[in-house]
């Protein structure tokens, strides 16, 4: 069912992902910055940038690939259940019409019966309401503790790096680079630090 569906992507976090915790200008400093970034394009001096690749991110990343399989699972789980009840709705509302055709149901018998699926029906609307609410609200959680664990671990990671901008791009667009040059890219090390800092956490863990 469409109405189920869950798009669960790194790029919902936040759209284009400014994640260092330097990487804004400091206060006051916004000409000199601009002026410094300026002159790393012209000389290749100035401001240090970095990007991550979220695509990359997405396919290696093992905790963010164990849960979105668990929301696919739970997903379809939840699929099969609205699916099985409206079959059975389908089924009793058939059997109903038959016995109205062969004149085996009295009048108040008939509408009783069209009661009991009306209720059936609200029900089971409910049920699917609040089965994609569950589901849109733990993708809310787990992208929020995505984001905390990205921005945690890149704080860490540029103690030592000193990059001014870390960016994030992504070939399917909404990035904020139109062209990189690999020899600035750390993704393979943000995704082998963030495994080795999950590793010991069980994947399937709901958070």
């Amino acid at each position: 069912m469409k109405s189920l569906s869950i798009f669960f992507s790194v790029l919902s976090l936040a759209g284009v992902l400014l994640l260092a915790e330097g990487c804004a200008p400091k206060a006051g400093n916004t000409a000199a910055t601009n002026t410094a970034t300026t002159n790393t394009t012209a000389t290749g001096g100035g401001s240090r940038i970095a990007f991550v690749n979220i695509d990359s991110l997405e396919a290696h990343y093992e905790l963010l690939k164990s849960r979105r399989e668990d929301f696919k699972k739970r997903q379809e789980q939840m699929e099969g259940e609205l699916e099985q009840s409206y079959q059975q709705m389908q089924a009793k509302g058939a059997d109903l019409q038959k016995k109205a055709q062969a004149q085996n149901l009295t009048q108040s018998e008939y509408e009783s019966a069209q009661k009991q699926l009306m209720l059936m029906q609200q029900s089971l609307e409910s049920r699917k309401q609040s089965l994609t609410e569950q589901l849109v609200k733990e993708q809310e959680e787990f992208n929020k503790d995505l984001k905390k664990r990205l921005d945690a671990y890149l704080e860490n990671y540029n103690k030592d790096k000193h990059y001014d901008y870390i960016l994030s791009y992504s070939s399917a667009g909404g990035s904020a680079i139109m062209y990189a040059n690999k020899a600035l890219e750390i993704t393979k090390d943000v995704i082998a630090g963030m495994n080795a800092t999950s590793k010991n956490e069980p994947l399937d863990k709901k958070k």
